[in-house]
């Protein structure tokens, strides 16, 4: 069975328009709601949007069973005010998912988006949270920066601000997938914002006590990790010059690490770096990886004949990666 614990939900235009008309007014006509059928549902998750096919039929093509949906981050608008509107726009993409689990049940579960409103006490997220667990999600994203590159700087994940979320995510037993949403510089696109917030997301984690201080709970980083496996030995180095004994690999370990790197020198190095048992299968398909490659003549976002090749692998470490990682670490039963 392949798992992808990596992927975004393929929305009706109604969703981007019910956002745009929130955005336009600024809340003072009301929440209103995104109208749709389970038709028009079921039409956008195979509708071809920016790819060459739409969603299911990549799926298909690429041998996926079942794919874990969350909305686009670069969509979540956290930075906006007033914060109503964030809280209005992760409820209603929570929603289309929860329908699309429905109408889809062997295809798709959900990961919610939290409503991260920049400068809002994290507890605010926490009661669409368990929401979204009675509607069967399996895990949330956890942006890093809800002010989006803005110039205000949000508390590393090691500060106590985040530790109310890890509570509940404890108590409730589901994962965080970190995963940065949109970028306000031009200098730096969402593209390369996700990579270095996933850093800094790492750094945070490791050099703090969140890890001792809630041992059962389970952190995804997005895209490899960012640039921590390629930079591990510029973090490596200080934690030994502690002599503490506390290196900054070991504390690596004891996160978890998606496979949405689109190389498989990448994915080897990867793997290499946290272990077989750290990583989970992802693709991010459809989306950015979704170009031919010329020299395999496959999307870049077909992660699957990627890891197939690594010969280092077993038969057992492959399906710890396709499928038994997701497994324990989302509690799936299937």
């Amino acid at each position: 069975m392949i798992i992808d614990v990596h992927g975004h939900v393929s929305a009706p235009t109604e969703l981007w328009s019910y956002k745009a008309n929130i955005l336009s007014a600024r809340g003072s006509h009301g929440r209103g709601a995104v109208n749709v059928s389970d038709d028009e549902i079921r039409a956008a998750a195979n509708r071809k949007e920016n790819w060459a096919k739409g969603h299911l039929d990549y799926l298909k093509d690429h041998g996926t069973d079942l794919q874990l949906i969350s909305p686009r981050p670069f969509q979540l608008m956290q930075s906006e005010k007033p914060a109503k509107l964030v809280h209005w726009f992760a409820e209603e993409c929570n929603n289309i998912i929860a329908r699309q689990m429905k109408l889809f049940p062997d295809t798709f579960l959900g990961v919610c988006a939290l409503p991260q409103a920049a400068g809002e006490p994290i507890q605010n997220t926490l009661a669409e949270l368990e929401r979204c667990v009675k509607l069967g999600f399996v895990g949330c994203l956890l942006n890093p920066d809800p002010y989006e590159n803005g110039g205000q700087e949000a508390p590393a994940l090691g500060d106590r601000y985040w530790y109310p979320l890890y509570e509940k995510l404890c108590e409730l037993d589901v994962p965080a997938h970190i995963h940065g949403t949109g970028s306000r510089s031009e200098r730096s696109p969402y593209s390369v914002h996700f990579i270095n917030e996933e850093t800094i997301a790492v750094f945070g984690l490791v050099n703090s006590t969140v890890l001792r201080d809630f041992p059962k709970l389970k952190i995804i980083l997005s895209h490899g990790g960012g640039a921590i496996p390629y930079q591990l030995g510029r973090f490596e180095a200080p934690s030994l010059r502690r002599g503490t004994g506390a290196r900054f690999s070991d504390a690596l370990r004891k996160l978890y690490f998606d496979t949405v790197l689109y190389t498989e020198d990448a994915l080897r190095l990867l793997i290499k770096t946290v272990g077989v048992d750290r990583c989970l299968f992802g693709t991010e398909c459809p989306g950015t990886g979704s170009s031919i490659d010329p020299a395999s003549g496959r999307s870049m976002d077909n992660v699957k004949p990627m890891v197939e090749n690594i010969e280092t692998l077993s038969a057992a470490d492959k399906q710890k990666i396709f499928c038994d990682n997701a497994k324990a670490v989302f509690n799936l039963k299937v």
